[in-house]
């Protein structure tokens, strides 16, 4: 047996020594990887003249360079510390394998608010170098025309990210485009840090092949040194030449700009071609930059900053909102700045603003911004009939957008007959599984099923006697049934699977075809239009074309000669006059004065009507008074008569008994004396009753008198109201015992008044307030917009039964109609009236007229108008405009008494008190107040004293 192990001896400490540490194994360092770049060859030929620099149409409008030090320095005021900054070189490689260096050589630090923080999820330090190709973006990476490498350690193309290099700050990195013949490396760009290498070769993509590439730089809130040799800041592992080296036949180089830059104001009717004739523009003059606030939108596009609504959200093209939630991004110090810088610069701007350009104070302003500088300004005007270039590219424009259109509707099509799909796959797979358990389980009861048959086999084989051959022979057959059994399982669910569907294959999005009227139109219909509404309705009166006075060096007519752009702006602005609306109008004295009289008028219209129904309900009391005092007495008669009867019943009785009682008297005298007293009674009582038959006769006949009287002038005055011609009433206010000639109005009547007044007013209050002959009216379109501005409430059709404002005029033909050739309302009333009566005339011509058709059995003679307080699903619509709900009639009180106080001569204790309010309806079609508009009212339900 072995012997165990020794103890380890003890320390001092009682512990066990620790065991000597084995020896460590050095790892084996990685060989080093092989530079496959050789030395490069000495040049022949003639090398490339002139500096290898960066001119100023090929750098961002926020690139400064500095006149010593290859230095560029980008600007950082306000929001333009967030944007990227680019630059491309002058000179682009063909062919061979040349190198050039950039070094950060200061880093701009900034306040950076924590909001700012999380909104910008970029970088807020970056370099980015590579190459690209000649008028590409300059932004490395940002298109399929450049590649580099960013100082995060990615390869960068077309918007992509690669992780293929190590991370550089403060270092020297040197770019090394290969383009040779034969080499190893052949189209590929490398990048090295500090003269050692930071990537592999990363292969040029096929569209770069072949092409002059230039070397290129994009940078934020550092300062760059640029070296194109021809020495070089960090020493390679190899020879390489420099770009400024080149030999002349290897290379591209880019013109130097001669002479001074050009501001270009484009002068553009809004929606006519203006951005679409800009980028137009800048493809054939690549060197003129565009200076807009929809390039700055591009430019923070370009520079990884996210917007929250996207940046295809906008409500115009000129002014679109920054709505970044940056402030130094949203307070458009962005566009002063560059507005600022950009004259200074001396390069090509666009400069490109659709209302300013159009505005000669605005115009004039821009300009002076360019004053003094060497720089030609330039005012380009474009209007009436494009050329047909523009035209042409208008079309295929307008194809193309109408093609994206109808493949986003087919890809969404795609995807949810995806998801149908998926849906009633995943349906079947359900299925199938419960298929497939069903048969499991209908296997194994059939596989237990046979188990206990062969049991119960086996028991009576034993019982018959059988050999063990036999017994063998047996259970094989039950195990060859058995399988039989799984084996038909396994078919079924094999063949479950083989029925499995295929998804079909997607469809190409068919092809979008312009119509006839597309065809038509000179330019192309965009989403977002070049002004706001407001912007331009407030604006387009003052649109002028530009003058020499104004600053500029020259004014160019491109489509059409001066004076034919003069004549076509001049009708295009009487054009718009009946189809925009004035933002600015307000209401004048004129109306207010009439607005308040009619407020007045219709208040004491409405005193009119409680004062006449309120008489009517009296004479109704009065009545039902009589009626009730009619069956008191009637019931008082039956009463008595019934009293009499039992009177009588009882001293009948009473006279039976005392004649029984007194059968023993038969003193004759006795006898004759109680008849003679008995029948003096009987006279008295026949005489009493006559009396009160009498009175009650004529009481009766003065009532019924009186009602006859009182129904038949009822009767009289209906007869006489719904016959009379009601333009023919001298007094509306009294037609006839105190009846107005509105004392059958209704809730909808007042309204409908009310609306007639109301449109007859403002037809001819426009005319006054806008004080242009050329606005003949107002445009149906517009109706609500100005009705709205006048009466300060919304003009809702829907309210009134109809679907559209048309038809709500529709209502009121005897007031106002709209022109069919202009579309402009019109009034049928001349402006100034003797009276305001006629709106009740026309009201209630229009009420009979109604209930005439209705009565005939035209059902779409009622009129439809929500009622305050009453709607659907118990929901309380809004009230049309100027129309209070039912309100009781307020009780008259003695003069001079307020309710609760004592009458005047009276004793101390008698009190006046207001009596029962009787609920009148009054359809009242105004506000309280002489205000425009205010509808402050509140539904009461009974006076309060």
């Amino acid at each position: 047996m072995a012997e165990p192990p020794a103890k380890k001896p003890r320390t001092e400490a009682g512990e066990a020594e620790t065991p000597a540490p084995a020896p460590a194994i050095e790892a084996a360092e990685p060989e080093p990887e092989v530079e496959k770049e050789a030395d490069a060859k000495p040049l022949s030929g003639p090398s490339v003249s002139g500096p290898v620099t960066f001119y100023t149409q090929d750098t961002t409008m926020n690139v400064m360079k500095s006149s010593a030090g290859n230095m560029l320095v980008p600007l950082t005021d306000g929001g333009l510390t967030y944007l990227c900054a680019g630059a491309r070189a002058n000179v682009g490689i063909k062919s061979g394998r040349y190198c050039f260096e950039f070094k950060i050589v200061e880093f701009l630090n900034f306040v950076e608010d924590t909001n700012a923080r999380l909104r910008v999820q970029v970088p807020r330090t970056q370099l980015r170098v590579g190459v690209a190709t000649e008028g590409s973006c300059l932004f490395v990476g940002e298109t399929v025309d450049s590649v580099g490498f960013d100082s995060e350690g990615h390869f960068l193309h077309n918007k992509t990210k690669t992780a293929c290099s190590q991370k550089y700050a403060a270092d020297v990195v040197t770019v090394v485009l290969n383009l040779e013949e034969g080499s190893e490396n052949a189209n590929t760009i490398s990048l090295f840090k500090n003269g050692q290498r930071a990537s592999p070769p990363q292969p040029l993509p096929d569209n770069l092949k072949g092409k002059a590439l230039f070397p290129a730089v994009t940078f934020k809130n550092v300062s760059v040194q640029y070296n194109f040799g021809p020495s070089t800041l960090a020493s390679l592992p190899f020879k390489c030449h420099t770009v400024a080296e080149a030999a002349k036949a290897d290379v591209t180089k880019l013109a130097e700009p001669k002479g001074q830059g050009e501001a270009i104001f484009p002068v553009c009717l809004p929606d006519e071609g203006t951005f679409d004739w800009l980028d137009m523009f800048l493809e054939q003059n690549p060197s003129y930059a565009e200076l807009s606030d929809r390039a700055i939108l591009q430019w923070a596009e370009r520079s990884g900053i996210t917007k929250a609504t996207g940046y295809n959200v906008r409500s115009s093209n000129d002014k679109p909102e920054m709505g970044f939630g940056v402030m130094h991004l949203d307070d458009y110090s962005i566009r002063r700045a560059l507005q600022s810088v950009v004259p200074l610069q001396g390069r090509n701007v666009v400069v490109m603003e659709v209302k300013s350009n159009l505005l000669k104070e605005e115009r004039k302003e821009l300009v002076s911004k360019f004053a003094g500088l060497p720089l030609k300004k330039k005012a380009v005007v474009m209007m009436k009939s494009p050329p047909a270039a523009f035209k042409k590219r208008s079309q295929e424009l307008a194809l193309k957008q109408k093609q994206e259109a109808v493949n986003l509707e087919h890809q969404a099509k795609l995807a949810e007959e995806k998801r149908q799909r998926l849906a009633e796959k995943k349906a079947k797979e359900l299925e199938k599984q419960k298929a497939k358990v069903a048969r499991r389980v209908e296997k194994e009861k059939a596989v237990i099923a046979k188990k206990v048959e062969f049991e119960k086999k086996k028991a009576e084989a034993k019982e018959a006697g059988l050999t063990e051959e036999q017994m063998k022979e047996q259970e094989a057959q039950n195990a060859q049934e058995l399988e039989a059994i799984m084996a038909d399982s396994g078919s079924e669910d094999a063949a479950a699977e083989e029925a499995a569907e295929e998804d079909p294959m997607d469809e190409d999005p068919p092809t979008a075809e312009l119509t006839d009227e597309e065809k038509q139109r000179t330019f192309r219909k965009l989403q977002v239009p070049d002004l706001t509404t407001y912007t331009f309705n407030t604006n387009f009166m003052k649109f002028s074309l530009p003058e020499k006075d104004e600053g500029f060096d020259e004014i160019s007519f491109d489509w059409a000669k001066e004076g034919a752009c003069q004549s076509f702006m001049k009708e295009w602005k009487q054009q718009l006059k009946t189809t925009t609306r004035v933002e600015d109008i307000k209401p004048g004295e004129w109306f207010n004065g009439r607005f308040r009289e009619w407020q007045k008028t219709l208040q004491s219209w409405h005193a009119k009507a409680n004062g006449y129904k309120a008489l009517i309900a009296k004479k109704a009391a009065e009545k039902q008074a009589r009626e009730a005092k009619r069956a008191a007495l009637a019931a008082a008669k039956e009463a008595k008569e019934k009293a009499e009867a039992e009177k009588k019943a009882a001293a009948a009785a009473a006279a039976a008994a005392a004649a029984a009682a007194a059968a023993a008297a038969s003193a004759e005298g006795e006898k004759k004396e109680e008849g003679t007293e008995e029948g003096t009674l009987k006279e008295e009582a026949k005489e009493e009753e006559k009396e009160e038959v009498k009175e009650e006769k004529e009481e009766k006949e003065e009532d019924l008198e009186s009602d006859a009287n009182e129904d038949e002038a009822a009767a009289g005055a209906a007869a006489d109201f719904e016959e009379m011609d009601v333009f023919a009433v001298e007094d509306i206010t009294d037609i006839g015992r105190g009846q107005p000639l509105f004392s059958a109005f209704g809730f909808e009547d007042w309204t409908m008044m009310s609306l007639r007044y109301e449109f007859h007013l403002l037809c001819h209050s426009f005319r006054k307030d806008v004080d242009d002959p050329d606005r003949i009216g107002i445009h149906l379109e517009h109706l609500p917009f100005y009705y709205n501005k006048y009466y300060k409430k919304t003009l809702n059709h829907k309210l009134y039964g109809v679907d559209t404002v048309g038809e709500l005029l529709d209502m009121f033909r005897d007031t106002v109609f709209i022109s069919k050739k202009t579309k402009v309302l019109e009034p049928m009333l001349p402006e100034e009236l003797e009276s305001s009566g006629i709106f009740v005339m026309l009201t209630e011509a229009a009420r009979r007229d109604r209930n005439i058709r209705f009565d005939l059995g035209d059902e779409s003679a009622k009129l439809k108008l929500s009622q305050p307080g009453v709607g659907s699903m118990g929901m309380v619509p809004q009230a049309p405009a100027m129309v209070r709900p039912v309100v009781p009639v307020r009780p008259l009180t003695p003069a001079g008494v307020r309710p609760g106080f004592p009458v005047a001569g009276a004793s101390p204790a008698a009190t006046y008190r207001p009596p029962a309010p009787v609920p009148v309806p009054v359809r009242p079609g105004q506000p309280w107040t002489g205000a425009p508009g205010n509808n402050t009212w509140r539904p009461q339900t009974a006076w309060r004293g």
